[in-house]
């Protein structure tokens, strides 16, 4: 590239003492040569906005006064950035760690392909070094969102969806479409994103050159995330699905909660607990 557009990298932070200094040192070793960093803390209790502060202080630093989420925590850092004319907006998970080149992959086809929206790269597992995203598909009878574990061939090929653990996105993206839905406190943003994306037109890409390294740090706390995954699947899934295949979603997700009650009623799982808050949560709610 002769020109190297402008990158924001928005790296959202609640309460990453363990990961955000191993994130923030990869992601200061990029060869990329024009990217400015973001930092938006969500209200962290465990200093590590304090952490990265003291030890990055060539980053911005963004702090809310509340845990607002990943679609709401995001828009902030997106709004900073789009306000000081980034061509590009990189959101990425503090608890990832980068390729010194993956930044340069991403915008290479971005620049390349003039109807690239979102790209992302490839991520692996951190601990095992296995593919934990190659490629985002949306289930609608399922009701699920799917990560592909297989890389494809091509430099880079179109998925449904990027996940919002690493995802470029170019400015015109946002101007047209909006920023995420603040529906969604956490998890489906990046499928919903990535769908309105795709019906304006632009394509959601994987390029197979870039990685990724994925240190879940959601694995902790997996009744929070299970929480989660139900009540935003939910608020996709009503939003989303085309006409013709409401009946079946509606049919299907009767059926489950019928699985669900009969596992209430057998005591088979406490988590099974956690999906009916999910469920009557969401019908209380007003969206």
């Amino acid at each position: 590239m002769k020109n190297y557009p402008k990158v924001f990298i928005v790296i959202l932070n609640y309460n990453g003492r363990d990961v955000i200094k191993k994130c923030l040192s990869s992601v200061f070793k990029t060869n990329y040569p024009n990217f400015e960093v973001v930092i938006v803390d969500n209200n962290s209790n465990d200093d590590s906005f304090e952490i990265a502060k003291s030890n990055f202080s060539k980053a911005n630093f963004i702090r809310n006064e509340e845990n607002l989420g990943f679609a709401t925590g995001n828009n902030v850092g997106i709004r900073f950035s789009l306000e000081r004319m980034a061509d590009y907006v990189l959101l990425l998970n503090n608890d990832t760690e980068v390729e010194p080149d993956f930044l340069e992959k991403l915008v290479e086809v971005g620049e390349k392909e003039e109807k690239a929206g979102v790209l992302g790269p490839v991520i692996f597992n951190g601990g095992n070094k296995q593919v934990w995203f190659s490629k985002g598909i949306i289930n609608w009878m399922t009701m699920k969102s799917e990560h592909s574990r297989k890389i494809e061939t091509q430099d880079y090929y179109e998925s449904d969806y990027i996940t919002g653990c690493a995802m470029l996105v170019k400015a015109e993206v946002f101007k047209e479409i909006g920023l995420f839905d603040e529906d969604f406190f956490l998890y489906w943003e990046d499928a919903d994103f990535c769908l309105r994306a795709k019906r304006t037109g632009f394509k959601i890409l994987v390029i197979t050159a870039s990685w990724v390294y994925h240190y879940e740090k959601s694995e902790k706390s997996i009744k929070n995330k299970v929480y989660w995954l139900v009540m935003s699947g939910l608020i996709f899934f009503k939003k989303n699905t085309p006409a013709f295949l409401k009946p079946w979603v509606n049919f299907y997700l009767f059926l489950r909660k019928i699985k669900n009650i009969m596992k209430i009623a057998l005591k088979r799982s406490e988590i099974a607990l956690i999906v009916r808050k999910a469920y009557k949560d969401f019908e209380n709610a007003k969206f």
